[in-house]
C-alpha cells in the first residue's frame, strides 16, 4: 500500500528522495499509523518493556550535551523494523554497527569520516521533513542544512570527552600491559655480556627468541579464551602469567631457566597484544576507539625506551631489570578490583544481563534508564552486524576469506604487510642493537636508547601522518626510506662513511619504520575489511606476525657473524620486494571518504521511512525541566530571605 502511494507503482523500491517527498499524502492515508506510533512512545515513556528489534528505547543522551535532539520515528519496508530513537542515537548506532569493536592505532581518521558521513546524511533528512514543498530559498536551505549538520556533529563528537573512572582504570591496567611488551621486547639488548657470562651465540638468540616463540601460542589462545572466561578474567589471567614468567626470568638459575621465563613472558604478550584491544574496544565508544589504541601503542614504545634507560645503571646488575616485569604486574593485581568486565560480552551471553546495564550506566555515567536501554540496544545492535561471521573462526573462517574473491587479495594483502613487518628487521635493531654498536660508538648504550626515543617521537609523528597521507604513500615512504638506510648503513660499515653516519643511518631507519610499516599493517586489517571480518583476519595476522618475529630473534646473531658489514642486506631485499609490492600491486587503504560513506547510508536506508526526525528543534527532558524549575525557586527563595536578613549563612554574622 505504501508503494501504491508512491510514483512508480506496485514492486517498486522507491528512492529516499521520492518517500521523503511523499510523506505528507502517506500521513494522510494512514492516519492510524501515526496513532499506533503515538501508543508506542507512550508505553515506552511509561517504562513498558520492548525488544530491542521494536527500537522501544525512548530517548537518551541527555547527560551527553546541554542540547538534546527530540525523538525521531523510523520505519524499514523491508524488515517490518519500527525504530524510536533521537537523531543523535541513529548517528551513534552507525559508529557502533561500522567501527570494529578494537582499539586500533589510527583508527581516528574512520571514526570522524564516518561521524561527517553521517552529520551530512541527517542534516539532509532534516531539510526534507522541514521543507518537503522545497518553499525556502537555497541560501536559507544551505544554511539550515549547515546548521543542523554541526549540530548532529556536536552530537557524536560528544562521546570523546564523556570519560568516566571505570574507563580510565581500565585504559590504565590496559596499558601497563602494553608496556610489559614493549619493556620485554627490549629487555635482552643491554644486558648480554653480563647475564651468565660465557654463553654461546645460539644460547643467546635462544633466550631472545623464546620471547617470540612464546607469542603466537598466546595469541593462538587469547580469542577462544576471551570468549569463554570473558574479557575481565582473561586479563587478569596473562598479569598472572606476566608476573609468574617475570619471577622466573628473575631468580633464573642458568640460561635455561632465562629461556623458561622468556617464553612464558612472550605467551603473556601475544596473549595480551589481542586480549587488549578487544576490551578496550568493547568498554569504550566508538569516537574513542582510535585514541585508546594510540596510548597504548605509546605504551609499548616507551616500555621500549624505558628498558634501554634502566640499562644504563643497573645493565650489570641484571636482576633488577628482569625484576620490573612482576613488580608491574604485581601493581596491576593491586588495579583489579576497580576494573569491569565487557558489557558487549555479558550482553552477547544474556541480552538481559542486569550486571551489563550496571556496568554501561558506570562506563557511561548514564542518569536515567532509558539512556542506559539506548547503550543496550546499540551493543545488541553492532553485535549482530559484526559478529555474523564468528562461526566461521580460526582455518574455517580463514578458508571462507581465502574463497571470497572480494576478500582474497585484500587478505594476501594484509599477510604480506605482516611478513615484511618483521622481516624487515626492525626488531633486530631493538633485540641486538646493543651488540651492533659495540665498536660503532664508545658507549653503545647510549646509540641504543637514542634508538628507542627516536621510536617514541616517530610514533607521535606516524599519528600525525595517518590523518593526511593515504596508507599505501606511508607504505611507499617507509620501505623506501628504510631501504636507503640499509644501503647507508652497509656502507658505513664497510668503511666508506664515518661511524656517525651508521648511528643516524640507524635512527632514520627506525623513523621510516614507525611512520609506516609499523603500524599501517595493523590499521588496514580494520580498514580494509567490514567489521564482521576484523576479528579473523586479526588473528591470522598476529600469529604469522609472532612467526617471523621469532625468525629474526633467532637468526639475526647468526647472520651478523657470518655476514659482518653486510648483516643488513637481506633487510634490504625485503624492502626492496616490499617497495615494489606497494607500488604496482597494493590498493590504497586509507577508507572511505566522508562522501563514499555518504552514498553508503543512502544506500543503507533506502527502504527507510523517517518521521518527526528534527536536528533544529530541541528536546527537553521533562525530569530536567522539573529540576530547572526546582532549582529556580530555590534560587528565589534564598534571594528573598536575604533580602529579609533571614537567610541562614551557615555562620553567625560579625
Amino acid at each position: 500500500d505504501f508503494e501504491d502511494a508512491i510514483e512508480g507503482g506496485p514492486g517498486v523500491t522507491p528512492s529516499l528522495t521520492t518517500m521523503n517527498r511523499k510523506l505528507g499524502d502517506v500521513k494522510s492515508y494512514y492516519g492510524s499509523y501515526n496513532d499506533i506510533q503515538a501508543i508506542a512512545l507512550e508505553n515506552i515513556d511509561n517504562g513498558e518493556k520492548a525488544s530491542p528489534s521494536e527500537g522501544a528505547t525512548g530517548h537518551a543522551g541527555s547527560n551527553r550535551s546541554s542540547r538534546s535532539l527530540r525523538p525521531s520515528r523510523s520505519f524499514n519496508q523491508v524488515s517490518g523494523e519500527t525504530t524510536i530513537m533521537t537523531p543523535a542515537d541513529m548517528g551513534r548506532q552507525e559508529l557502533y554497527d561500522q567501527i570494529p569493536f578494537s582499539a586500533t592505532f589510527g583508527l581516528q581518521k574512520k571514526e570522524r569520516s564516518l561521524s561527517q558521513a553521517f552529520s551530512s546524511y541527517a542534516s539532509n533528512i532534516n531539510l526534507m521533513e522541514q521543507d518537503p514543498n522545497n518553499l525556502l530559498t537555497s541560501d536559507e536551505r544551505e544554511r539550515r542544512q549547515s546548521y543542523a549538520s554541526l549540530v548532529m556533529l556536536d552530537q557524536l563528537e560528544m562521546d570523546k570527552v564523556m570519560v568516566t573512572t571505570p574507563l580510565i582504570f581500565a585504559v590504565c591496567v590496559a596499558c601497563m600491559a602494553q608496556f610489559l611488551v614493549g619493556y620485554n621486547t627490549g629487555l635482552m639488548n643491554a644486558p648480554e655480556k653480563y647475564v651468565f657470562a660465557g654463553h654461546s651465540t645460539a644460547m643467546w638468540a635462544s633466550a631472545v627468541a623464546a620471547f617470540c616463540l612464546g607469542g603466537p601460542f598466546g595469541a593462538g589462545i587469547a580469542g577462544k579464551t576471551a570468549d569463554k572466561r570473558g574479557r575481565r578474567s582473561s586479563l587478569l589471567i596473562v598479569t598472572w602469567i606476566f608476573l609468574v614468567g617475570g619471577l622466573v626470568q628473575t631468580f633464573a638459575l642458568d640460561m635455561y631457566s632465562v629461556i623458561i621465563g622468556r617464553f612464558i613472558i612472550g605467551f603473556a604478550s601475544g596473549f595480551s597484544s589481542v586480549l587488549v584491544p578487544i576490551y578496550l574496544g568493547e568498554l569504550a565508544p566508538p569516537t574513542l576507539r582510535g585514541t585508546l589504541g594510540t596510548l597504548t601503542q605509546f605504551a609499548m614504545v616507551i616500555g621500549i625506551l624505558v628498558s634501554d634507560l634502566v640499562a644504563f645503571p643497573f645493565a650489570q646488575k641484571w636482576r633488577i631489570m628482569f625484576a620490573i616485569t612482576p613488580v608491574t604486574a604485581a601493581l596491576q593485581l593491586g588495579a583489579f578490583s576497580f576494573l569491569l568486565e565487557s558489557p558487549r560480552w555479558l550482553l552477547g551471553r544474556d541480552p538481559k544481563s542486569k550486571r551489563a546495564r550496571y556496568i554501561i550506566k558506570r562506563l557511561r555515567g548514564c542518569r536515567h534508564d532509558d539512556e542506559v536501554q539506548t547503550e543496550v540496544r546499540l551493543f545488541l545492535s553492532a553485535a549482530k552486524a559484526q559478529d555474523s561471521n564468528d562461526k566461521s573462526s580460526g582455518s574455517s573462517g580463514l578458508r571462507e576469506m581465502f574463497q571470497d574473491k572480494s576478500l582474497r587479495f585484500l587478505l594476501i594483502s594484509s599477510l604480506i604487510l605482516q611478513m615484511a613487518q618483521q622481516l624487515c628487521g626492525i626488531n633486530a635493531v631493538f633485540f641486538y642493537s646493543t651488540s651492533f654498536f659495540d665498536g660503532v660508538i664508545d658507549n653503545p648504550l647510549v646509540g641504543t636508547t637514542i634508538v628507542g626515543a627516536v621510536n617514541v617521537v616517530a610514533t607521535y609523528i606516524a599519528l600525525l601522518l595517518m590523518d593526511s597521507c593515504g596508507r599505501r604513500t606511508l607504505i611507499l615512504w617507509s620501505s623506501g626510506g628504510m631501504l636507503l638506510s640499509c644501503v647507508a648503513i652497509t656502507l658505513s660499515l664497510m668503511g666508506y662513511f664515518s661511524n656517525i653516519v651508521s648511528l643516524l643511518a640507524v635512527n632514520v631507519y627506525v623513523f621510516f619504520f614507525e611512520i609506516g610499516l609499523g603500524p599501517i599493517p595493523w590499521l588496514i586489517v580494520a580498514e580494509m575489511f567490514d567489521a564482521r571480518y576484523v576479528s579473523t583476519a586479526m588473528s591470522a595476522a598476529s600469529q604469522l606476525n609472532w612467526a617471523c618475529n621469532f625468525f629474526i630473534g633467532l637468526m639475526f646473531p647468526f647472520i651478523n657473524e657470518y655476514l659482518h658489514n653486510y648483516s643488513f642486506v637481506p633487510f634490504a631485499v625485503v624492502l626492496l620486494a616490499t617497495f615494489v609490492f606497494a607500488f604496482f600491486l597494493l590498493p590504497e587503504t586509507q577508507g572511505s571518504t566522508p562522501d563514499e560513506l555518504l552514498q553508503g547510508l543512502i544506500r543503507k536506508h533506502s527502504a527507510t521511512v523517517y518521521h518527526d526526525f528534527n536536528i533544529e528543534e530541541q528536546y527537553v527532558n521533562p525530569l530536567d525541566v522539573e529540576w530547572k524549575v526546582a532549582m529556580e525557586q530555590l534560587k528565589k527563595d534564598e534571594e528573598n530571605d536575604m533580602a529579609k536578613g533571614a537567610y541562614d549563612y551557615g555562620f553567625d554574622p560579625i
